[in-house]
């Protein structure tokens, strides 16, 4: 069983349809047991950092996930990958829940505009178990303002966007995808099969 954390502030339902089309059990949820009772847990996240922070806050749900994602894998996914980082400097600077080190930032990309909509290509950086399914210079779907700042051991791959993004991270049990892995055709539900059979 996916349970797909519901604090008020993800793109649930397409999550939720992606997962439903690959015919993996899942089910959206903000109840502590369901979280515990998981096999693994996806953080969605829309929205700015501060706001999701407090209302992840408000759900009583962050001991629970920082407990969990020590036991079973846990994927981030936009701004919930952002959310895994230590901060968040989106208006104001916010903790976040310290998965994994490193901060978010405000893009600044070379002659580029902000905020990165679209489609960029995937650069392998770390192994990671999330690529098997994958090659190099594959396009998923991005959508954000800021980027992630961390150390390279952390990146599995970036994009090229005027500058580098890391676009997937990881930590022990713990992913983060800047893209839409759910929004990105058979690349994206590559991921996801690779992250349920983890």
């Amino acid at each position: 069983m996916i349970s797909i954390i519901d604090y008020g502030a993800g793109n649930l339902f397409s999550v939720k349809n992606a997962l439903d089309f690959l015919g993996l059990e899942n089910k959206i949820t903000n109840s502590a047991e369901d979280l515990i009772s998981a096999d693994r847990l996806i953080l969605p996240g829309v929205g700015a950092f501060p706001d999701a922070m407090r209302m992840l806050g408000e759900s009583g749900l962050v001991g629970v996930i920082k407990e969990q994602a020590r036991k079973k894998p846990l994927l981030g996914i936009c701004l919930g990958m952002q959310m895994l980082f230590e901060k968040g400097y989106e208006f104001v600077e916010t903790e976040g829940l310290g998965l994994i080190k490193g901060s978010v930032k405000l893009m600044q990309p070379e002659g580029l505009p902000i905020p990165h909509i679209g489609w960029n290509s995937l650069e392998f950086n770390e192994r990671c178990p999330l690529l098997e399914r994958c090659s190099q210079g594959e396009y998923v779907y991005f959508v954000h303002s800021y980027a992630a700042e961390c150390g390279g051991n952390n990146v599995a791959a970036y994009c090229d966007y005027g500058m580098k993004i890391p676009a997937l991270v990881f930590e022990g049990n713990v992913f983060g995808a800047q893209f839409h892995p759910e929004k990105s055709g058979e690349t994206g539900l590559n991921i996801l099969r690779c992250f349920a059979e983890l």
